[in-house]
């Protein structure tokens, strides 16, 4: 009885989080713009849903517990927020973490696998979530060998060639340099060390939508990329899309980390 008494109004914040998660991600593939109201639908449900939850517990004599879930969910909204700032989230990437994180912090229903030892559902929709983010890059290397497309190995998994001269109409970053030495076009793949330092120290990366948006600012830049023909970029599979993957798959499946390391460890 108390099971179903805690699981029922994390039931209701769960479907209003995917179905504003599923909006979220259509609006992330279209634009790679979430604005702030979209998460509105989500939290007039699911921080209700989530205070009945704690009161609920609360009331049956677990303050322990309601504690340990509400500090869970302070550390784990901060680390997200930390992560956008130092670049590693987007912005709406972190927001949607946290608002799981306020909204679901228990599974809804008993998944698949049943429930890992923390228990705690947003710790498991992340860790899916990365894991599954793992098949954009072997998706790409696919493609790539399909195609003919030829980089140094590390860059086949992360990106792909597109025409230059419409570099504009895609989605992704520069992974390229280019400048010019005694009118001779010299181009060199971002270094992948390069690549994370400019993103860890917020150091601006050429986005495709900001050459679309402001081509008055790189001039310089597109006329290079005619010039070139091709230029590598890589493609921003927005991370929202393995989030909401992440979620179903937490509360219908389980946790996927839990599942491999008890299969490596053979429990």
């Amino acid at each position: 009885m108390f099971a179903d008494q805690i699981q029922i109004p994390m039931a209701i914040s769960a479907l209003a989080v995917f179905v504003t998660l599923i909006y979220a991600s259509y609006l992330d593939v279209r634009d790679r713009r979430v604005p702030f109201p979209t998460w509105y639908p989500m939290l007039i449900v699911g921080l209700p849903s989530a205070v009945y939850f704690y009161g609920t517990m609360g009331l049956s004599g677990r303050w322990g517990l309601v504690a340990g879930y509400i500090a869970l969910c302070t550390i784990f909204s901060l680390m997200f927020y930390m992560f956008a700032i130092k670049n590693l989230f987007g912005g709406a990437d972190a927001w949607a973490l946290i608002f799981i994180t306020a909204c679901i912090p228990f599974f809804p229903l008993t998944p698949y696998f049943g429930y890992p030892p923390l228990g705690f559902l947003p710790f498991t929709v992340l860790t899916n979530a990365v894991l599954l983010n793992l098949a954009a890059p072997a998706g790409i290397f696919m493609k790539n060998l399909i195609k003919g497309n030829h980089a140094p190995l590390p860059y086949m998994f992360f990106g792909f060639p597109v025409d230059g001269s419409g570099i504009q109409k895609t989605f992704g970053f520069v992974m390229e340099d280019m400048y010019e030495n005694e009118g001779l076009l010299v181009r060199n793949f971002v270094g992948i060390r390069e690549s994370l330092r400019r993103m860890l120290s917020g150091e601006k990366r050429i986005y495709t939508k900001d050459l679309r948006l402001y081509p008055e600012r790189y001039k310089k830049e597109l006329t290079f990329y005619r010039k070139a023909g091709t230029v590598w970029i890589s493609y921003a599979v927005p991370f929202i899309i393995p989030i909401t993957a992440g979620l179903i798959s937490a509360v219908v499946l389980g946790d996927f980390l839990f599942v491999i390391m008890k299969t490596v460890m053979g429990l």
